[in-house]
């Protein structure tokens, strides 16, 4: 088993704009939108389509779907939230916690997945949870270390404690949940853990000062440790500036990337950026109208495959 693949799904968006039902606890997001919604959409498709290109040029399989006219799914380019895969074959779909993003599951991303791909099973248990007000946000509340069968959850409104235990138990990965916080001094907690957290396969890109508790700090630190991956401690600013929302890909040439935002990547230390290249090569696109209205970065718009091909 692998940390990474070279498999992608990603949604070109349709109409992208700083969504309502998400700002709710998403602290990243601008609610202003003092920019009109049109210009705003305009530029985020800018980014995404120079962000595909990128990814390409690096030798990453892209499987690329439109999002549709309707329904209106500002998120739509945010995908890893509402599925994600396993390489024996499973296909998980997540409960969300925005009523307008549940609309974002798509029967033929599942289409392609099972045309091109062996896919064994497929659970979903959506409406139930949603209607029960329980949500776990696919690779947005998960970070998982795949190779060592662990899965890092910051809880939240989007993070269900109960559901994690039962999901973790499903797919035999061992949880290690704690709390984060953008701002400690409003107590605003972090809603997804891919924002403070990226594992790659030899480091863990991790803001622990995010984490009040001393307990759940240092069984992150033991975890990790005990894995014998390297960390890279990053500090709530870099967290604001989505050094966090990265994510390591594994290239046709059998490469490994990190791949971010140029914001992100501008915001990392100079010594931080020779430790990741120790390992991985750097890449990055400029995404910042999509990390400044979505609260999201280049992380959140990949969403990996990881089922074998057939």
């Amino acid at each position: 088993m692998k940390q990474s693949t070279s498999n992608l799904i990603l949604i070109r968006p349709f109409k992208f704009f700083s969504n309502p039902e998400t700002s709710i606890n998403n602290y990243f997001q601008d609610k202003s939108n003092e920019k009109k919604e049109t210009i705003i959409s305009k530029q985020a498709l800018f980014e995404f389509d120079n962000f595909i290109k990128v990814l390409k040029k690096n030798d990453l399989n892209i499987y690329l779907f439109s999002d549709t006219e309707n329904p209106i799914t500002p998120d739509s380019l945010f995908p890893n939230n509402w599925f994600s895969t396993y390489y024996r074959g499973d296909i998980h779909l997540h409960s969300m916690f925005a009523k307008n993003r549940r609309l974002e599951k798509r029967i033929d991303v599942i289409d392609l997945l099972k045309e091109n791909f062996i896919v064994n099973n497929i659970f979903d248990k959506t409406k139930i949870l949603e209607e029960k007000n329980q949500f776990l946000e696919g690779t947005g509340s998960l970070v998982l270390d795949r190779v060592n069968r662990i899965a890092y959850a910051a809880l939240s409104e989007r993070t269900n404690k109960f559901l994690l235990l039962e999901f973790c138990k499903q797919i035999n990965f061992r949880p290690v949940y704690f709390t984060a916080y953008q701002n400690f001094e409003n107590k605003k907690i972090i809603y997804h853990t891919n924002v403070m957290m990226s594992v790659a396969s030899k480091y863990v890109i991790i803001c622990l000062d995010s984490i009040i508790n001393k307990k759940e700090r240092n069984d992150i630190i033991n975890c990790i440790e005990k894995s014998e991956k390297k960390i890279i401690p990053i500090s709530l600013d870099q967290v604001n500036n989505f050094c966090g929302n990265v994510i390591e890909l594994n290239n046709n040439n059998n490469h490994n990337l990190l791949v971010m935002s140029t914001k992100a990547f501008n915001s990392f230390s100079n010594s931080q950026i020779k430790t990741i290249e120790n390992f991985s090569k750097i890449v990055h696109s400029p995404l910042d109208t999509i990390e400044k209205y979505g609260g999201g970065g280049a992380r959140c718009m990949i969403a990996e495959i990881f089922l074998n091909k057939k």
